[in-house]
């Protein structure tokens, strides 16, 4: 079953087209990597999915109920993480979990308890202090909390580890893998590394559309391949090894730095016995040969070139 349906959606602002024809789906029980340059819509698709702002075209639904603008039921079904979540920074975190379950009508009893266990999951049970003391990353790890607070089926997660330091960033990504037990996630991002270590599934999104889509692993496998990378001291010495001619058709896809040459290797081990002859011909001796298994980001710069 989708959690969450998009069929054509279309947005534009004055002459901007920000969203194009933009269709995709998210599966139950999945984190969705919804991955895209800053400005090309994401967020924009988050505030129509949340029924904050009026789509142009095409037809949202969230657990089979149809999204509308302004007033939106399927919101109940949801939980919503902004890229800058705000607080009331003379609370604790226990104190800011109770307003926000009255607020939604939870009885007092089921308040405590799913504070209790939500600020567990999330590693702030003992935090004591008011949230204006915060760091960014716990205050990220409060406002999933937040966002679980009433159970939802679909967490929407905008750009939650984009401004963290690497400890927050993987604080905030093992608790995504957590909640995944408890619910589906659409996780917004343009750090590619964060959806290769937590996602099912991703959508590139390019021009308003979705350009790419499938699990990390069939894209890696179908999409792009291996490569190996011939790293050299002197600029010099990349430099002649560019230019041999035993490279023959690899030279017109080869990626080039001062000191170092990618091939992409369909055929790794042929692709570095082919590198060690020509370093055994020329006699340039390298400082490292490796080889690597694509990654999404180059994938990512494929296909929105």
């Amino acid at each position: 079953m989708d959690i969450l349906t998009i069929a054509g959606l279309g947005k534009a602002f004055g002459n901007q087209c920000v969203l194009d024809d933009l269709s995709f789906s998210v599966p139950e029980g999945s984190i969705y990597g919804f991955i895209g340059k800053n400005g090309s819509g994401k967020t924009t698709t988050m505030k129509i999915v949340l029924g904050l702002l009026q789509a142009d075209a095409g037809e949202i639904t969230v657990c089979g109920e149809k999204v509308l603008y302004g007033d939106t039921r399927t919101n109940r079904f949801i939980g919503y993480l902004p890229d800058v979540p705000e607080f009331y920074g003379f609370m604790t975190p226990k104190e800011y979990l109770r307003l926000c379950g009255e607020i939604t009508g939870m009885p007092t009893t089921l308040i405590l308890s799913k504070s209790e266990e939500l600020l567990d999951l999330v590693g702030l049970a003992d935090a004591k202090k008011r949230i204006g003391t915060f760091s960014r990353g716990m205050k990220q790890r409060l406002g999933i909390a937040q966002a679980l607070l009433n159970e939802p089926r679909l967490l929407i997660c905008d750009e939650p580890t984009s401004a963290l330091d690497p400890i927050g960033r993987r604080e905030i990504l093992d608790i995504l893998l957590k909640v995944k037990e408890r619910t589906t996630v659409l996780f917004s991002t343009h750090v590619l590394t964060d959806v290769e270590a937590i996602c099912d599934r991703v959508g590139i999104l390019d021009g308003g559309k979705i350009v790419l889509t499938g699990s990390v692993a069939e894209l890696k496998n179908t999409y792009s391949s291996h490569s190996c990378t011939v790293t050299f001291r002197t600029p010099a010495d990349a430099a002649v090894f560019q230019a041999d001619p035993q490279l023959g058709d690899m030279k017109t896809s080869l990626r080039a730095n001062d000191h170092s040459v990618t091939l992409p290797a369909a055929d790794p081990e042929q692709t570095m016995a082919q590198i060690i002859r020509i370093l055994g011909d020329t006699g340039l001796v390298p400082l490292r040969l490796e080889t690597a298994e694509p990654k999404l980001e180059d994938i990512f710069l494929e296909v929105i070139r």
